[in-house]
């Protein structure tokens, strides 16, 4: 089993998904989700590329349970060499004025909430030689995007705080723009856009990582 650990908080579909089993050639993963049984099937995928995870079904906007993963990776592992965050809440579009109110209180705290303990939580088990990624995906301002657009957006901002203060003592924190990807969070936006002008989510998975020194 290698030695370097990837924890993948959303792992269970999508770009998250695609990412875990990327990196498992390369990297002990840490698959983190709600979703028991797409975790199964991502480890089956993994396992099927000679690949080793572990899997932790956990809901990242528990503290508590984000505490407890981060210290039982600490105590067996020592740290981890990557976190990629993918985790989000695709609240359908609508106008600003037609808010659902739960929507948009899950939309916080899924898609911002939870920052201010996995940033904090995630930063020493890192270390100064460590790597965070997240994805930018800029639609903060759209209309009809108004629950979305502006927690992802007030979630790159912390990302980019935390990737400024950490230039000069690590871990290395990314920003990437990944291209329009065939996701259940695209077709719930775009219902009827035509999925073959999409990129695949496995695609975006490997030019990422590649653009980052990591395919």
């Amino acid at each position: 089993m290698t030695d370097q650990i990837a924890i993948v908080t959303g792992a269970s579909r999508g770009l998250g998904f695609a990412l875990a089993e990327a990196l498992a050639p390369r990297f002990h993963v840490v698959a983190v989700a709600r979703t028991v049984g797409a975790l199964e099937e991502l480890d089956d995928r993994i396992k099927a590329r000679g690949g080793n995870a572990t899997l932790a079904p956990m809901d990242i906007t528990k503290p508590e349970a984000m505490a407890q993963l981060c210290r039982a990776i600490h105590d067996r592992w020592g740290g981890a060499a990557l976190w990629v965050h993918t985790a989000i809440h695709a609240a359908p579009l609508a106008p600003a004025s037609h808010m659902d109110s739960k929507d948009w209180d899950r939309s916080i705290a899924v898609n911002l909430t939870p920052m201010g303990h996995l940033i904090p939580y995630m930063a020493p088990l890192l270390g100064e030689q460590g790597q965070a990624l997240f994805f930018d995906d800029p639609h903060a301002g759209e209309k009809f995007y108004a629950h979305y657009g502006s927690t992802k957006a007030a979630q790159i901002a912390l990302a980019r705080s935390w990737q400024a203060e950490s230039v000069k003592t690590g871990p290395r924190v990314h920003i990437l723009a990944p291209k329009p990807m065939n996701t259940a969070t695209r077709m719930r936006f775009h219902p009827g856009e035509d999925k073959t002008a999409l990129a695949s989510p496995f695609d975006e998975a490997k030019r990422l990582l590649d653009e980052i020194g990591l395919g």
